[in-house]
């Protein structure tokens, strides 16, 4: 039974694994995108979700909140820029996990964590004309069968 187990806590003390998230998390602020294992980028998933979600209220005080968790300047001023205007009109759902293979050492599942609007592979929508066929071929084959 999994009752209240709510975190993974990656083999880790508290302090340690605080320490790792805040680090990755930072991280993927700045990068958009990182390579990690699969346990830590959901585990780092359920951790930066809410960071993002309060970098929508632009006030000192969510600021100063998205600061006591990742403890990074850079990250932080990121994170409130102009950059992630596109990021703050979606109503959640701003991380895609995707696995990418095994790693040779140990055969741990490794897998990249990214900010979904800042890949251009997915969000780039091909345009698909529609063609208008004529029936004129139809009815002129049915035409020359009489």
């Amino acid at each position: 039974m999994n009752h209240r187990k709510k975190n993974n806590h990656l083999g880790r003390k508290y302090g340690h694994r605080k320490s790792v998230l805040s680090n990755l998390a930072s991280s993927l602020i700045k990068e958009k995108r990182i390579f990690t294992t699969l346990a830590k980028a959901k585990a780092l998933k359920k951790y930066v979700e809410p960071i993002i979600r309060k970098s929508k209220i632009h006030t000192t005080h969510s600021k100063r909140n998205v600061f006591s968790h990742l403890r990074d300047k850079t990250a932080v001023s990121e994170l409130f820029k102009n950059v992630f205007d596109k990021v703050r009109v979606r109503p959640g759902g701003y991380t895609r996990v995707i696995k990418t293979g095994v790693r040779l050492g140990d055969q741990a599942t490794i897998s990249f964590i990214e900010l979904v609007d800042f890949n251009e592979i997915y969000r780039s929508k091909k345009i698909i004309k529609s063609v208008r066929r004529s029936r004129k071929k139809v009815v002129e084959k049915k035409e020359n069968k009489k």
